[in-house]
């Protein structure tokens, strides 16, 4: 698509939001439902292209894919209402008298441009929201999963006028000049470093910005842990998706005194979740291309090596890798994994974990592994991320009840449920004044009297 149609297109979503059309509720709870019966009836198509594009099996395009976005369609539907109605608050006894509420109302239209690990959740996840909060939305769909984001354009296309919701496919032309355009949010997900060119793009025209980024997610794991479940959780979380999910466990951090054990657990499981030959398990996928592929490649230091390392470049697949003896300053420690490779650090005190990892970028997520109930605490509320869990991996997003989002370097904002709602909502803030009663204190000349009575109000 060329810019000059890329500017109509936005220009005509403006003119279609300010009709007025999408701001009852019964238009908006339409919309969701016709999203939710979209996705629905092409799911078989949908699965086809996840599998072509990263290898996923059909059960994994349901859990984290398909079924994560029927989930947080049905919730917006189911709470709409809620969500949407004025929300009465106090009013200060100096403005009496009067009524105070905060009223939702939608941006305008906004631009959602999605990842290639997650394709159709993290596309239809936001616009969900946006559809909820009442606005027009542009998608632009990654052009790493080239079969998946075809398959949300025409499914898309299909179930909704162009000046509501429209796809852009396409690659760095179509992102370029999509971000010249002014929009009324940005909702971008992907790599830091292009994360920073949306804000720059952003800030020429003072529109905000939701940024989901990612980091080095830490796997805490102390000598209280229960090692063979956590090893579980840990595999199926870093090993779903090849990988290549933003809040996997980048690397595990275990007490020094446990890390032979867990590694034998970590080896236990991989082989008990994938087979003695992960690369022929069909519900094992692979990396999305070849050069995320020779990136992951340059990363397996051999003479670390635990167990995996094997790989097909015929089918862009890696044998879940675990690397021991790793220090901070190896080459797999310096940047977001966003693969099967699983460094193990350690750490000899309790004390050493908070100065290991307060003075590195906040990571997306954190996980913790232990039944030390003060550890717990004590790490939870010192350490800045996004989010994460106790005694898990993963699922922390899986849920429309709470917000989603990074912290400092893995992003800013956040969405899902009623937090996305509110992401891609403006609150606006009225006060109704009667107009039987006015108090004359206000009004100049001010008298003495006035002065002690407001003093009494606003104490």
């Amino acid at each position: 698509m060329t810019k000059e149609e890329i500017a109509l297109l936005k220009s005509k979503q403006y003119d279609f939001f300010n009709t007025g059309a999408t701001i009852p509720v019964k238009f908006r709870k339409e919309m969701l439902s016709r999203l939710y019966m979209a996705i629905k009836e092409n799911e078989a198509e949908i699965k086809d292209a996840l599998r072509e594009d990263l290898g996923k099996s059909e059960f994994e395009a349901y859990m984290c894919e398909v079924g994560m976005a029927l989930s947080e369609i049905s919730f917006m539907i189911k709470k709409l209402k809620s969500f949407s109605k004025p929300k009465r608050v106090k009013t200060p006894l100096a403005q009496f008298p009067s009524k105070s509420y905060v009223l939702p109302s939608p941006r305008g239209t906004v631009l959602i441009m999605s990842p290639w690990n997650y394709p159709l959740l993290l596309t239809v996840g936001p616009l969900a929201n946006a559809l909820a909060a009442g606005n027009c939305a542009i998608v632009k769909p990654s052009a790493y999963s080239p079969m998946t984001s075809a398959a949300l354009k025409r499914i898309l296309e299909s179930a909704f006028p162009r000046e509501l919701v429209a796809v852009v496919t396409g690659g760095r032309a179509e992102n370029s000049a999509l971000l010249e355009e002014k929009y009324d949010l940005v909702f971008f997900t992907g790599s830091g470093n292009v994360g920073k060119e949306v804000l720059r793009h952003t800030a020429e025209n003072l529109t905000p910005a939701v940024l989901e980024l990612g980091g080095k997610s830490p796997c805490i794991v102390d000598s209280t842990a229960k090692l063979p479940l956590a090893a579980r959780r840990i595999v199926f979380g870093k090993f779903l998706n090849a990988g290549q999910t933003c809040v996997a466990p980048d690397y595990v951090l275990c007490d020094e005194r446990i890390k032979d054990k867990l590694k034998i657990e970590i080896a236990h499981e991989i082989e008990r979740q994938l087979g003695d030959d992960p690369l022929k398990n069909p519900e094992y996928g692979k990396i999305i291309n070849e050069k995320h592929f020779d990136r992951l490649l340059e990363l397996i230091d051999t003479k670390k090596l635990y167990t995996g390392g094997g790989f097909s470049r015929e089918e862009l697949k890696i044998e879940p890798t675990v690397l021991e003896s790793v220090a901070w300053e190896d080459k797999v420690m310096g940047e977001e994994i966003f693969g099967p490779i699983l460094p193990i650090v350690t750490y000899i005190k309790e004390e050493e974990i908070i100065k290991l990892l307060a003075d590195k970028p906040k990571p997306l997520a954190l996980y913790l592994f232990s039944e030390n109930k003060a550890l717990i605490k004590r790490l939870t509320e010192r350490l800045s991320f996004g989010g994460g869990c106790i005694n898990d991996t993963i699922i922390h997003l899986a849920t429309s009840e709470m917000g989603f989002g990074g912290v400092g370097e893995s992003g800013m904002g956040a969405y899902h449920g009623k937090v996305g709602f509110d992401t891609f909502s403006h609150r606006k803030s009225i006060v109704k004044k009667s107009t039987r009663i006015d108090l004359p204190m206000r009004y100049r000349p001010h008298k003495p009297f006035y002065r002690r009575l407001l003093g009494r109000f606003l104490k």
